[in-house]
């Protein structure tokens, strides 16, 4: 159940993030307030959304059955480790503030620590490589 909610938070988050970027990148990058980019940054950005989009849509349908989601969910994992990386990498250089930085490193560390923790085991395999069990001596004749 708490996996659950996680995944529709983040699925959430990406969706809002998504539509922002889609429809007012700009002025969505000032109101953060980050540097007034050129106007052309809009398309990329425009592009951008489209995969928070599909993530974040796609994370709705993670969470109906995470279990069988396992390698979706290690792969927003990854995401918010490249999120985290990149926040450090520019907050650590100077290019960006703690200000700027902080809440979505903070966001990223949190995800990546709770869906590391509440992420479904992998199914154990037979000790014969295979799910079947071993035939019992009744059903060999």
């Amino acid at each position: 159940m708490r996996l659950t909610i996680l995944l529709r938070l983040i699925g959430g988050v990406q969706v809002v993030l998504g539509l922002l970027y889609l429809f007012v990148p700009l002025p969505f990058l000032a109101i953060l307030g980050h540097s007034a980019p050129p106007a052309d940054l809009a398309y990329p950005l425009g592009m951008l959304a489209a995969r928070f989009l599909a993530y974040g849509a796609g994370m709705f349908f993670i969470a109906r059955a995470p279990e069988q989601q396992r390698f979706w969910i290690t792969n927003m994992i990854l995401i918010q480790a490249l999120d985290l990386a990149v926040g450090v990498f520019y907050t650590a250089t100077g290019t960006v503030s703690v200000s700027l930085s902080g809440f979505p490193m903070f966001n990223a560390t949190l995800f990546i620590i709770l869906l590391t923790l509440w992420r479904p085991q992998p199914a154990r395999v037979m000790a014969s490589g295979n799910d079947a069990p071993e035939p019992s001596r009744s059903q060999l004749g």
